[in-house]
């Protein structure tokens, strides 16, 4: 018996024994998770799911996170007065065994349900989440704060201008996803306060 697997954006045939390289998923060596994906069960009666199959499941064991091999993107423009530039890249991948192809009965096993982006974002420190849960304010009007760092300070769990005044110092050091410089925490308050 096999089974046709989607995970990652990528499909997979499989059987119990196989051992695949997937999109990183948000699990841990020796987790088992299960993919409720499946497209296809394969053997004497082969079902084809529109597009998924109701209950069939395949259920995996996270063997490592690894990294796939490096790419090397290289960009030259001929001429004079050109440029050059050049990128590296590993993906980063999960490597499962299948263990085992359910036809049925996959949301009673109580196995962890395989989920991509093994990055989560991280957790809000611990002075944004005792704040109040305000609406989302324009951060952007902190000088300073663009576009981007607007939505990666979003991604980090800070929206308005009072999670921002709330911030300590070991709380602005235990953001990895933005520098925030202390005259944003003072911009803040002053724009919290209307």
């Amino acid at each position: 018996m096999f089974a046709v697997l989607k995970t990652g954006g990528k499909q997979y045939k499989v059987q119990p024994g196989d051992m695949l390289r997937v999109e990183k998923l948000a699990a841990d060596a020796g987790e088992k998770i299960q993919f409720n994906d499946v497209l296809m069960l394969g053997g004497d009666s082969p079902v084809v799911g529109a597009p998924f199959i109701e209950g069939a499941a395949v259920q995996a064991e996270v063997i490592d996170q690894i990294k796939g091999d490096k790419v090397i993107h290289f960009v030259k423009r001929r001429r004079k007065h050109s440029s050059q530039r050049t990128k590296g890249h590993r993906q980063k991948l999960t490597l499962v065994k299948i263990t085992e192809i359910l036809t049925a009965g996959a949301d009673k096993t109580g196995i962890k349900v395989a989920t991509g982006k093994g990055d989560a974002p991280a957790a809000a420190p611990a002075a944004a989440k005792s704040a109040a849960p305000a609406a989302a304010d324009d951060l952007t009007q902190i000088t300073g704060v663009g576009p981007a760092a607007a939505k990666k300070l979003a991604e980090a769990g800070l929206t308005s201008f009072a999670q921002v005044a709330a911030l300590s110092e070991a709380d602005i050091a235990g953001i990895d996803a933005v520098k925030i410089k202390p005259e944003w925490v003072e911009q803040a308050k002053d724009l919290a306060k209307g």
